[in-house]
């Protein structure tokens, strides 16, 4: 059914040459359409397995906006198109589709592509099938066992998780406004950690009385149907639905996702979803509860009809549940420190992607901890046993990339003396991570691209193709989007990296997870020392959270290594820390304009250099705060116009 294929494409002599490729290819072209109403039209007679789609295309309607049609028809497309800016990539993306072709493209392009969209429509098939067989067999296990009423819900509320992430989940029954407020709650306090909290627990927290929780479940109105709502939506809902007003406010919640089951009795039985991002649910989270319905629906009847549900029962219930010791290896998360709810949804992340072989692109500000992700995920796939190979793209001169990715053959270059196998070649049956990927020049990231997606390699001056089977880990600390949308990230490889994007955040939004990173620094730098320093006071702790941290974890590292080899007593009780002129989220625009990158890396030396009352390198210096080799500080000094005649070295 795949290979019948509808072309829209508004280029008469484009489409004319896809026709031809693809009927060389063994391919049913089903027709050429030049706009959106044309397609329609050809969609709905030809019923087509595939769509190769333009962006641009005659007439008001956008290629985009066929796609949304195409996606209420559970038809696979892939885009044909030129670099777009932006706005319209963004646009694109939130169309689901299963792949870019980008113009110009070679007859090979344009296969492989609709190859890789195949491979990727067929294992979301699968993944559906099989994501309803686990659910479906845990809700089984759930059921059967031993657990109390609150464990069995806390356990289907796990295993959702990584379909619907929230940091709070309420289930309740829809009653008549005479009935006493019976939501149950599960707030999330730590990895496959949850607090428990029923009627009396959030009236204490609230510091309400059950009568008054009450009043407010009479005043709110029920959702009818599944639904999202994002951080200002919900703040609008908030007027019609003190309930979600109350749990948002007092748990920190930023937006909320509902879905509804109706029972066999006709009653409504509803799960709610919270998250402390602003954005954290979409359209994609509505498909899912859909395909869970029947599932879930069936799960609902089951434990309604348990004695010791709370939903109908007055009886007392346990107020907190962590997991079995067999559920969470302690392992998992080796390295990374902390246990924030932006934390534990890249944790979420990792456990879901792990044992998968799909591409993986962590995007962060530099020393948010990218590389310990790329770690965690190596070594929970089944390729653990198999090659690790780091790349630091940003570290390679563009001269050198394509012998070091792939390697080459003795002298097919001046200095070539002998054979070099590439990274590739190295991380065969493994995985490799490719470092800051976004500073690989263009000219690199054609054949780059064509590596991944033929999965084999030439060494320079070869001849001989060698298969490869690598998982590919990609980061950057650029915004990809932003250079693709600027000219300098090819869109076609930016899609086929971004399979499954992880967002690490940075520092100053998990400042929570400071006193523990701090600490854990402190241990290391301790050992490594011979120092006994017992910890940071709490004064120091405060100043430390009070920070933003522009340079992320990699900075607090060395602020606690520099003051572990400063401290004279058993405790660290005083820190000095850079002073921050700006915030670190806008760090080159004041209320004058927009500074230049020279105007901020000015700013950032030259505040290091006061904290540091004028030292440059040497213990305490500025050379290492920065984390840079003294000679590198100084010529950034030279060049900035920085004078040194202040330094005492």
């Amino acid at each position: 059914m795949y290979r019948k294929i509808l072309i829209v494409e508004d280029e008469f002599i484009i489409a004319d040459v896809l026709r031809n490729l693809l009927q060389n290819a063994g391919y049913e072209v089903c027709g050429i359409a030049d706009s959106v109403a044309e397609a329609i039209e050809l969609v709905a007679a030809q019923k087509p397995g595939f769509v190769l789609l333009d962006i641009y295309l005659k007439g008001k309607l956008t290629g985009i906006d066929l796609a949304n049609h195409l996606t209420d028809k559970n038809i696979p497309f892939v885009y044909l198109s030129a670099n777009s800016n932006q706005k319209i990539l963004e646009a694109a993306k939130k169309t689901n589709p299963y792949g870019f072709v980008v113009k110009p493209f070679r007859e090979k392009d344009v296969l492989v592509a609709l190859d890789i969209a195949h491979y990727r429509y067929e294992n979301d098939l699968e993944n559906r099938i099989r994501q309803n067989a686990i659910l479906q067999k845990e809700a089984t296990l759930i059921v059967d066992s031993t657990m109390g009423w609150t464990q069995k819900m806390m356990k289907m509320g796990q295993a959702l998780q990584p379909y619907i992430p929230f940091e709070y989940m309420s289930v309740a029954i829809k009653t008549d406004s005479n009935f006493p407020f019976g939501e149950i709650g599960f707030h999330r306090v730590g990895f496959e950690e949850y607090q428990v909290v029923g009627p009396n627990e959030l009236a204490t927290i609230a510091n309400l009385k059950l009568p008054e929780l009450s009043v407010l479940k009479a005043k709110s109105k029920a959702d009818a149907l599944s639904t999202w709502y994002d951080e200002n939506e919900l703040k609008i809902v908030f007027k019609s639905a003190p309930v979600k007003k109350l749990i948002a406010e007092t748990f920190g919640m930023k937006s909320h996702f509902v879905l509804p089951l109706k029972l066999a009795d006709d009653r409504i039985f509803y799960f709610f979803f919270y998250s402390r991002r602003p954005d954290a649910y979409d359209a994609d989270h509505l498909v899912i509860g859909e395909r869970f319905q029947q599932l879930l629906g069936n799960f609902a009847e089951k434990m309604i009809l348990d004695d010791n549900s709370p939903l109908v029962s007055e009886n007392k219930k346990e107020i907190f549940f962590r997991s079995s010791v067999q559920d969470v290896n302690p392992n998992f998360f080796d390295g990374i420190i902390g246990g924030s709810h932006l934390l534990l949804n890249v944790f979420d992340n990792i456990i879901q992607v792990a044992p998968a072989d799909a591409s993986v692109l962590i995007l962060g500000e530099s020393g948010t901890g990218k590389e310990k992700v790329a770690d965690r995920i190596h070594h929970l796939s089944p390729r653990k046993s198999k090659p690790f190979i780091k790349v630091n793209c940003a570290a390679l001169p563009a001269s050198l990339i394509d012998s070091e990715l792939f390697g080459h053959e003795k002298g097919s270059f001046t200095g070539a003396f002998e054979r070099k196998i590439g990274r590739f070649e190295q991380a065969h049956t493994g995985t490799i991570f490719l470092d800051e990927i976004g500073e690989i020049p263009l000219e690199l990231q054609v054949k780059l691209l064509r590596v991944l997606q033929e999965r084999e390699i030439e060494r320079i001056g070869g001849r001989v193709t060698i298969k490869t089977d690598v998982r590919i880990i990609a980061a950057s600390n650029r915004n990809l989007e932003k250079e693709v949308g600027e000219g300098r990230f090819r869109l076609d490889l930016y899609y086929r990296l971004n399979v499954f994007p992880i967002l690490m955040p940075p520092l100053r939004e998990r400042k929570e997870d400071i006193p523990a990173l701090a600490n854990h620094f402190l241990n290391i730098y301790n050992t490594k020392t011979g120092k006994n320093i017992k910890g940071l006071t709490d004064k120091v702790l405060n100043s430390l959270q009070n920070y933003n941290w522009p340079g992320n974890i990699r900075e607090l590292e060395n602020l606690v290594e520099r003051n572990v080899l400063l401290a004279k007593g058993d405790w660290i009780e005083n820190i000095v820390l850079p002073v921050m002129t700006e915030s670190p989220t806008d760090a080159a625009v004041d209320h004058t304009g927009v500074k230049t990158m020279k105007e901020s890396e000015k700013a950032h030396i030259l505040a290091a250099l006061k904290t540091c009352n004028g030292k440059i390198w040497g213990e305490g210096g500025a050379a290492s705060l920065l984390n840079l080799p003294p000679t590198t500080l100084n010529s950034k000094m030279k060049k900035l116009g920085i004078r040194k005649d202040f330094a005492d070295n």
